[in-house]
């Protein structure tokens, strides 16, 4: 009986866990970059449709906007000397959602203007899954620029 309760329960613990969090480990909706230090053309630019039916803010911290299950871009990133900016700009009131390659999660919203951006200083090598999110749950156009000139 307490195995039975115990797996029960274990077994309720991981349906609830992954339904906290996105799974990173679905092929993107929109693209895979693959890009090492230095890459040519700077900015890299993706055409995406912005949001879903997920609310971020399940996510945790800072975290806002409704995204999509997969990923909308997985950039495979190998460092060097210089910051990484990830950001998306559209018409519409967008959101980021990262899950950068050690599994932590880092969210932004209006970095410029309404458009949402971040700026890793000494970004690690490794595995970005990307999500760019709207307000209110309608979709829209949007683009995914990744570049290592910071914006001002």
């Amino acid at each position: 009986m307490r195995r039975a309760l115990l797996a029960s329960a274990v077994a309720l613990f991981a349906i609830a866990g992954a339904a906290v969090a996105q799974n990173p480990n679905l092929p993107p909706a929109y693209a895979t970059l693959n890009l090492s230090a230095g890459f040519q053309p700077d900015p890299v630019v993706v055409n995406l449709v912005a949001g879903g039916n997920i609310d971020a803010r399940r996510l945790g911290g800072n975290c806002v906007g409704m995204i999509a299950n997969p990923p909308d871009v997985r950039l495979n990133y190998r460092s060097g000397a210089f910051p990484l900016f990830i950001g998306a700009r559209s018409a519409a009131d967008t959101t980021l959602v990262i899950n950068l390659p050690n599994g932590q999660w880092l969210c932004n919203d209006d970095f410029q203007g309404l458009d949402p951006g971040v700026v890793l200083q000494n970004p690690p090598s490794g595995q970005y899954d990307i999500w760019v999110g709207t307000f209110g749950g309608a979709t829209a156009p949007a683009q995914l620029l990744v570049s290592e000139i910071p914006p001002r």
